[in-house]
Order: structure tokens, then C-alpha cells, then sequence
């Protein structure tokens, strides 16, 4: 059901961060340290789990001060995608920023849907900083046996 991204050099990145974290790449193959365009902010991928119980799949992101205004959920041909925006916090005057870690901008996610999944019934709710997407399942199809005349 999940898309998963695939990143070479993920490895590595875990491994430069942990021993400097001057070395380890940002989003987009930047190295940190590197100057950048005030403007020019990276996109940002949330992560989300899925888990599924018989009657349902829940998909949970994390989409910390992201408002639910700012979140868009679709579906189109059995793949459901998570999308919206992150907006940067207005810096006080009084205030002296040492360090930003935190990503800002666009967002996108996307999941392929299982055969059994009710598309139309799909409910989302965000709350504390997580999106919680149910996509029920359809119900089973109920065996049944029909007598069938030989002539």
C-alpha cells in the first residue's frame, strides 16, 4: 500500500550526521552550512504510518504546526495523496535565531490504495499536529451457493 521513496544515500547521510552534523545533506542534496536565498526554502516530506485493523486503514502524518486549513487530501485512480503547506513562523525583531532545523514550504505524499478500500467513505481529521486519514475496507463479498440445472 505505501509508496516508498527510494534515497541512495540515506545511509551515509545517518552516518555524517552522527559523527558531524556539519556534514550531513539536507532535502534536495544541499549540504548543510551551505547559504541559501532567504526564499528559497527546501520542501519538506512528512513522515506517516499506516497500520490496518479488518475493518479499516489508518493512515497517521505528522504535520506539526501545519493548520487544517493547510492540508489537502485526495484520491484519484486508487492513490490517495496528503499534500499542503507549511508556513514559516514571522520572526520577532527581538528575537536572535541561532538555529533552524525545521522545514517549511510544500508538501506531498502519496499511497496506493488496496483493491478492498472504500474510497468513498474515506474520513480525515487533523488534531495536534497529526492527520489521521481512515479508509474503510469494502465489505466481502459473501460466498454463496446457486443450484444450477443440468438439462
Amino acid at each position: 500500500m505505501t509508496l516508498i521513496r527510494w534515497e541512495p544515500f540515506r545511509e551515509l547521510d545517518d552516518i555524517f550526521a552522527r559523527y558531524n552534523p556539519f556534514l550531513s545533506r539536507l532535502p534536495g542534496g544541499r549540504m548543510a552550512g551551505t547559504v541559501e536565498q532567504a526564499d528559497e526554502m527546501p520542501t519538506w516530506t512528512p513522515v506517516a504510518n499506516i497500520s490496518e485493523t479488518e475493518t479499516e486503514y489508518l493512515i497517521k502524518a505528522e504535520l506539526p504546526e501545519v493548520g487544517k486549513e493547510d492540508v489537502k487530501v485526495t484520491v484519484n485512480e486508487d492513490v490517495i495523496t496528503i499534500s499542503g503547506e507549511r508556513r514559516k513562523e514571522v520572526e520577532q525583531q527581538s528575537e536572535k535565531v541561532h538555529r533552524i532545523e525545521s522545514f517549511y514550504g510544500n508538501f506531498s505524499r502519496s499511497f496506493r490504495l488496496p483493491d478492498d478500500a472504500d474510497v468513498a467513505s474515506i474520513q480525515a481529521e487533523s488534531r495536534n499536529g497529526i492527520l489521521k486519514v481512515r479508509v474503510p475496507k469494502k465489505p466481502a463479498a459473501r460466498a454463496r451457493t446457486v443450484e444450477v440445472q443440468v438439462n
